[in-house]
């Protein structure tokens, strides 16, 4: 509970303290279905809505193997994957490596070549790729990806556009490999997904399944029924990325707009910035920095904080965990009424983070149509350290969602979790 001066000082910088989960999700799902189906009237989506042209398996693999590889921020992860004869995994030959492109700028030739060169000792151990790529693309009906960005650390302009699978492919024909039968580019929030629906939970049915990441960023996949646009066309049953980072119809406090401004794309990725392990850090530094310049703490304190120049998350954690321990937050505190409006300032921004959270999960399952009936829930297989290990943010979730999803909604929901879930999931999608 805050007290009146915190929620005072938050609620006249736009930072809404008593933020409705159900206000979120209306705005999310409104989102969700302006990029998703389209508007007559112009309105354009703030998010990105991906068609797959997937559906999760019937079953579990048996009796396969395939080559799975992880790429996605600094690292590049490879290894062979096998399913035995009752479908029970078995992961070997990992190996990791630095994603190319990270340490000067590559061509597209010398991309994909390096890309080889990760995984050449994998050279026929299977003829089937499933290909978790953690970039933005959208999907073509054969299961390729076509990039259309990258993060800045990885250098390789050339890619943009190019099908990935495809090119790969012929890198790896040209080097004596024996026919790929089929490769299959994804992100991480289906290999989520689809590790729930292998994997799930013994003894339940689920009616549906959604893949959640909240970590440096934040991403969703659920699967869409059957729809319409608005231009009349058929949308076929499939899993859909939600690019939910990018939904822009929010509430923005004066300490999101101070944060944006400082970023290298300001006014994108306006949920992301609110809610990912990535940008949490700077937006308490914002909030701290604001109180500092109000006198809100003892003299010695606001001098303090006046002089930071960074903070993360990471930090911020150190001290919600304990607030006595050695910390930079702790630092900054002269006294009991200093140590008390830190904690409670950051408290504000972790509670905000789990609403928003819950909203994507319950704007996704809202979508889904699913989940009714309590004996077949949706399963929601949840990734990232943002959402377990940050301070009392996953009790907050399932709070949030067992209020506004299932109370109030009479939708019911499993959260999962599974080993190797990346891995696991990618390595269906090869298989598909």
């Amino acid at each position: 509970m805050l007290n009146n001066e915190i929620s005072s000082f938050l609620l006249k910088h736009k930072f809404d303290v008593n933020l409705s989960v159900n206000t979120l999700a209306q705005q999310i799902l409104y989102d969700m279905n302006l990029g998703l189906l389209g508007s007559k009237n112009g309105d354009k989506a703030g998010q990105d809505m991906f068609k797959t042209w997937i559906l999760p398996p019937e079953k579990t693999p048996e009796n396969k193997s395939v080559i799975v590889i992880d790429a996605g921020g600094t690292n590049f992860r490879s290894c062979l994957v096998t399913f035995g004869a009752d479908g029970e995994l078995s992961v070997s030959d990992f190996k990791k490596t630095c994603m190319p492109g990270v340490e000067k700028e590559l061509s597209k030739k010398e991309f994909f070549a390096q890309i080889a060169d990760n995984i050449d000792y994998l050279k026929n151990k299977a003829d089937r790729i499933g290909f978790c790529f953690s970039y933005a693309m959208s999907i073509t009906k054969d299961g390729d990806g076509i990039p259309n960005a990258f993060s800045k650390e990885v250098k390789a302009p050339e890619v943009i556009g190019c099908p990935v699978g495809k090119t790969l492919v012929e890198e790896l024909e040209s080097r004596g490999w024996n026919k790929i039968q089929h490769i299959a580019l994804l992100n991480d929030t289906v290999a989520a997904l689809l590790a729930g629906r292998v994997s799930g939970k013994p003894g339940t049915d689920f009616s549906s399944y959604i893949g959640f990441i909240l970590g440096t960023g934040i991403n969703g996949a659920y699967i869409q029924p059957a729809a319409t646009d608005s231009e009349g066309t058929k949308i076929e049953p499939q899993i859909i990325v939600t690019e939910s980072g990018k939904c822009n119809k929010i509430f923005l406090s004066d300490f999101d707009l101070a944060m944006d401004a400082k970023t290298a794309v300001p006014g994108q990725y306006p949920l992301e910035k609110q809610c990912s392990g990535g940008y949490l850090g700077s937006v308490g530094l914002e909030i701290l920095l604001q109180a500092a310049r109000e006198k809100m703490f003892s003299d010695s304190a606001c001098e303090k904080i006046l002089k930071i120049e960074k903070l993360t998350l990471i930090q911020i954690d150190e001290f919600l965990y304990g607030p006595y321990k050695s910390s930079v937050l702790a630092a900054l505190c002269s006294d009991d009424s200093d140590r008390e409006k830190i904690y409670l300032l950051m408290d504000a921004l972790v509670d905000r983070c789990a609403k928003n959270a819950a909203a994507i999960l319950v704007a996704e399952a809202v979508q889904s149509g699913e989940g009714k009936n309590p004996v077949h829930p949706i399963g929601i297989l949840c990734n990232g350290t943002t959402f377990y290990k940050t301070h009392k943010l996953y009790g907050r979730i399932i709070a949030n969602l067992d209020e506004y999803l299932t109370r109030q909604r009479g939708i019911f929901y499993e959260i999962l979790t599974v080993e190797n879930d990346i891995t696991l999931g990618t390595a269906v999608a090869g298989l598909l």
